[in-house]
């Protein structure tokens, strides 16, 4: 591989190629993270779907299929974070990542034993924020990413972060393949993550239906809608996406809290619990309660597209690379061509 290629990501994560795999609710389980870890990225299962046992079947599943380092992703604001932060640290998890920033004594609870922590992050000051608190690297998303996003292009906010902070920076939101990775590493980024390019492989869980959905999308068929979960989120559009963005509060919280109950009843969590972790959620992203209910129907929406397999009942997070996106590789073919073209790119510079 290109030395070029081997990056200070690479070295702090124990992987071979500065390429991850983001957490997606209810895709990024067990077989798509060791998937990826064995093709030398980091894989990141996405635990905020989970509940604590859950969770940690599914890294125990992922141990006996990898024994590469792999990530698991956390909320920071769940009730029982500190916890989920204990079995991580029991199982020999080298690597935690956050959605949001994370709270500076779960940095440090981590960090003490010896775990790298990378939060992901939507602005400069975030970022600068996370690092002063001893964060390892962080994942900067621009608008053109899938899920939760924001309104800057990773063309600017990318240089902008990484002038900001000294830490690795891994760059998200429309890369899918080795041209891009030469971008961001030209724009002074430590690696790319992918999410809509590793939903669209053979490894990943989606049922066949929904990925020849995501194949047949253009780059114009998403839309950023608020009425998900009440703050911007990039989504498939679709019938029921577009009449989702047209709904007031009227309609739209009873759907949410219905849904939010739906999900709470699925994983065990007490009333009590929801109370708390709807306070906590509250007050670390400053939301309405509204908000918060609207949040806690987005698991049941995902779920009804990723693992029902009914995109006409759900909804499906994505980026705007859909569009450019045309095959289902697996995971270590992706990966292998990416390099393959990151090399290519940067010889044909050279000459």
């Amino acid at each position: 591989m290109h030395e070029s290629l081997r990056t200070p990501l690479c070295d702090l994560c124990g992987i071979d190629v500065p390429i991850v795999q983001t957490a997606m609710g209810w895709v990024a389980t067990a077989p798509l993270v060791a998937a990826t870890a064995n093709a030398g990225g980091l894989g990141i299962l996405a635990a905020a779907t989970m509940d604590y046992d859950e969770m940690v079947g599914e890294i125990r599943s992922i141990k006996e299929l990898t024994d590469r380092s792999f990530a698991v992703n956390l909320r920071s604001d769940a009730p029982d974070a500190s916890k989920r932060c204990e079995a991580l640290i029991r199982e020999g998890v080298k690597v935690a990542s956050f959605a949001m920033a994370p709270k500076e004594a779960l940095i440090k609870q981590l960090k003490d034993a010896g775990l790298v922590v990378i939060p992901s992050i939507g602005a400069r000051r975030h970022a600068e924020k996370v690092a002063a608190w001893g964060v390892d690297a962080v994942l900067v998303q621009g608008g053109e990413g899938g899920g939760h996003t924001g309104s800057v292009p990773t063309t600017l906010l990318l240089p902008e972060v990484v002038d900001a902070v000294d830490i690795p920076v891994i760059a998200a939101g429309g890369f899918f393949d080795g041209r891009g990775l030469v971008a961001a590493l030209a724009y002074g980024a430590s690696g790319i993550a992918m999410g809509t390019r590793f939903l669209l492989t053979t490894d990943s869980p989606v049922g066949q239906s929904v990925k020849q959905f995501y194949l047949d999308r253009t780059v114009t068929e998403t839309l950023v809608t608020t009425q998900v979960d009440g703050v911007p989120h990039r989504v498939l559009r679709t019938d029921f996406t577009e009449k989702l963005d047209r709904t007031g509060p009227i309609t739209s919280l009873p759907r949410a809290l219905t849904n939010a109950v739906r999900f709470h009843r699925l994983s065990g969590i007490s009333y009590r619990e929801m109370l708390s972790e709807g306070r906590a959620m509250r007050k670390s992203q400053d939301l309405s309660w509204s908000q918060v209910i609207m949040a806690a129907n987005t698991p049941m929406l995902l779920k009804a597209a990723m693992v029902d397999g009914r995109p006409d009942l759900g909804v499906m997070a994505s980026g705007q690379v859909v569009g450019v996106i045309d095959d289902l590789p697996s995971v270590n073919e992706l990966i292998v061509r990416i390099i393959d073209e990151a090399e290519s790119v940067l010889k044909r510079l050279a000459s």
